[in-house]
């Protein structure tokens, strides 16, 4: 089965528009840094290492220490597709964090964003 190129692609290129997308909306950096943190488990350090060795999405989730166990809460729509009814866990995983950053932008509460 061919892999999606999505899977390639440098998670520091992708992490400025999340930012960029999110400041837009009146959100910050920091806000945006606390969503992938809470859903990776990275801390805020090994988030920045992450992106200063430019991992691609595939490295980045594989070396996540671990994806958190609220992250099956996360319901909805990305790119047309409901991202619960993703099959592959990695793309799943990417459309986690692309729902995240997306609701983050609409304004919604952090703790709900945090599914807390």
């Amino acid at each position: 089965m061919p892999q999606h190129q999505i899977y390639r692609m440098k998670f520091s290129r992708v992490y400025p528009l999340y930012v960029q997308k999110a400041e837009r909306k009146n959100r910050t950096k920091e806000e945006v840094d606390q969503v992938i943190c809470w859903l990776t488990g990275y801390s805020r350090e090994e988030l920045q290492c992450q992106i200063e060795m430019e991992s691609d999405f595939e490295a980045f989730f594989a070396k996540a220490p671990r994806l958190n166990p609220n992250a099956s809460l996360i319901k909805g729509v990305v790119c047309g597709v409901r991202v619960e009814e993703i099959e592959d866990p990695l793309m799943r995983k990417v459309r986690y964090l692309d729902k995240l950053v997306d609701e983050l932008a609409k304004g919604k509460a952090l703790d709900k964003i945090l599914r807390q």
